[in-house]
Formats: structure tokens, C-alpha cells, sequence
């Protein structure tokens, strides 16, 4: 997938949550805009939020290997 597309869901207002599924067939959830940051290179998110919001981990790979970004359902 483009950088373009995966910002476009990241960009959303309202923000929806968002499960970005990569090419080792992980899947991970978005809950709020700011636990991911897309470049043209890599794309980022925090994993494991505590409830301070900050992230304990966080999992990066290359756009192209962001096979597809489906809406949660809340």
C-alpha cells in the first residue's frame, strides 16, 4: 500500500480506529492518530499504551508491506 492511502485513514476526521494488517499476517490496532507516524519509507505504531498513553513497544515495516487497513468496529 502507498504511504498516500495509509495517511488517508490516519487523517480521517473524526479519527476512526483503524487494524493495519501486514504482510507476516499480523494485524495491529490504531486507537488514536497519534500511535502511528507514516513517511514514505516506514510507518510506526505504538503497541502495548498504558494508561498514560504512552507505548511500550511499537512495531515498523515499509508501506508495501501494509496489505490492508480495516475500520474497528468499537
Amino acid at each position: 500500500m502507498r504511504a498516500e492511502e495509509i495517511r488517508k485513514h490516519v487523517r480521517m476526521r473524526p479519527f476512526r480506529p483503524i487494524r493495519v494488517h501486514v504482510s507476516d499476517g499480523a494485524s495491529h490496532e490504531v486507537h488514536h492518530p497519534e500511535m502511528i507516524l507514516v513517511t514514505r519509507m516506514e510507518i510506526a505504531i505504538g503497541i502495548d499504551a498504558g494508561n498514560d498513553g504512552i507505548p511500550e513497544r511499537s512495531m515498523i515495516c515499509a508501506p508495501s508491506h501494509v496489505e490492508r487497513i480495516e475500520e474497528v468496529l468499537v
